[in-house]
């Protein structure tokens, strides 16, 4: 006989009482071997959603989802192990440069990474615009990448918090992803289970991202940094900007051109801060405090790791990267200071582009996306080229075309005044 039911579980939720933790161990466990059905699993999820949870049902929640699937242990390295996670953005290539920046200091960066849903670009389909990369490794490939490279990044295995990839299908599709407990334990679940030894999130605020505003952002962040300490992994959080798109760039392999740039010393100034910004955090975490990585980019380290790291996964560093067959401008529509450009309206341009995808199972266009040829705070002229858009296929431009609208802001004689990048951190 069964120690809970599912009905039982729900219907504490639902009126807003504590689960404790054998119903919590209980109906995760029950719902991977699959006892719970899908619907009472999504009551759940909403009855979570609606009424939240407090700290000790989450961590509890959170080491269920872990003890669904393997652990990873990269103690047996020569050198310690960070790693870092982003809760996802526009033109948010990041990790691109900074795996082979962190591995390049003497950390290990084992970097498992997810593909882009919506208007958020995924890792991996950056990457996989590279002829000939591979994103799946098997734990013995990612162990002697790691020992040999110093970083990875490919894709999570199925072993890892089997639980979070059933819920979180779930979550997409019965509007409960927005749930801050199970933002974090889904987050955090596959992050503590990969078994590195530091942590840095990136937790992104603003237009283009998913928190909106500051205050739901740092009591995510707050969230995830206890739930991390808690599980004796060394996490830190920053909260960062989402209100302008990173970089100048947003799609797959435009993205990963931007971060060789950034690899070989150049680069947008905003991605160079991040990039650095996020990697003293993981060297610090690490326990390496006598490296500047700022100094290890300009030195060009950072490029021969990322060669590496690109050549052991199959792929050609050296290769051509592909291109779209299609494009149109977008000029300016008058002259002055480009006083705004929403993340969101670039992001769902990108998207719409056919850099993107709106189901799981859909393919994505290497060569797509969009490239902004002025940031906030520049001066721009009238009839000059704002925007690029590029597509394989032309039909896609009116949609895009119609995603930017009122998107950017651009006044005569404006004076424009630059918002932090980033804007705290939570320790």
């Amino acid at each position: 006989m069964a120690a809970h039911d599912a009905v039982e579980v729900i219907s504490v939720k639902r009126d807003k009482a504590e689960l404790s933790d054998s119903q919590i161990d209980w109906v995760i466990d029950a719902y991977t071997r699959g006892e719970v059905a899908d619907e009472q699993m999504s009551a759940l999820a909403m009855a979570i959603l609606l009424n939240g949870m407090n700290r000790r049902e989450i961590a509890t929640w959170t080491a269920a989802m872990i003890a669904s699937g393997e652990r990873m242990d990269f103690s047996s390295l020569s050198r310690p192990t960070a790693d870092k996670h982003s809760t996802g953005g526009v033109g948010d290539k990041i990790t691109l440069p900074l795996a082979p920046l962190v591995a390049a200091c003497g950390v290990a960066v084992p970097q498992l990474s997810g593909r882009g849903l919506g208007h958020t670009g995924g890792t991996l389909d950056k990457l996989e615009s590279i002829p000939g990369w591979r994103a799946a490794l098997s734990n013995d490939e990612m162990f002697a990448q790691l020992e040999s490279v110093g970083a990875v990044i490919c894709a999570a295995g199925d072993g890892l918090a089997p639980a979070d990839k059933l819920l979180y299908a779930l979550r997409d599709v019965t509007g409960t992803v927005e749930a801050i407990p199970l933002i974090a334990s889904s987050i955090m679940s596959k992050k503590i289970a990969e078994g590195t030894g530091a942590l840095v999130l990136d937790v992104k605020v603003g237009s283009g991202a998913f928190m909106k505003d500051l205050d739901r952002a740092r009591e995510l962040a707050s969230t995830m940094v206890e739930l991390g300490k808690g599980a004796g992994v060394q996490t830190v959080a920053l909260l960062t900007d989402m209100a302008t798109p990173l970089g100048l760039t947003a799609g797959n392999a435009i993205e990963v051109a931007e971060s060789v740039e950034v690899l070989a010393g150049g680069g947008p100034a905003d991605v160079v801060e991040l990039t650095v910004a996020l990697a003293t955090e993981m060297l610090a975490g690490a326990g390496v405090t006598d490296v500047d990585p700022a100094e290890v980019l300009a030195s060009g380290r950072a490029m021969d790791s990322w060669k590496s790291m690109i050549r052991a996964q199959g792929g050609d560093p050296e290769a051509e990267l592909p291109t779209a067959r299609e494009s149109h401008v977008v000029t300016a529509p008058a002259s002055g200071v480009l006083t705004r450009l929403d993340a969101m309206a670039v992001g769902l341009a990108a998207w719409r582009l056919g850099a993107g995808r709106a189901r799981k199972e859909d393919p994505v266009q290497a060569g797509a996306g969009v490239v902004w040829h002025a940031r906030p705070g520049d001066t721009v002229r009238e009839g000059e080229a704002l925007f690029t858009l590029l597509t394989d296929e032309p039909d896609r431009f009116e949609r895009a075309l119609a995603s930017l609208e009122g998107g950017y802001d651009v006044a005569d004689g404006a004076t424009y005044e630059s918002t932090a990048l980033i804007l705290d951190r939570i320790s």
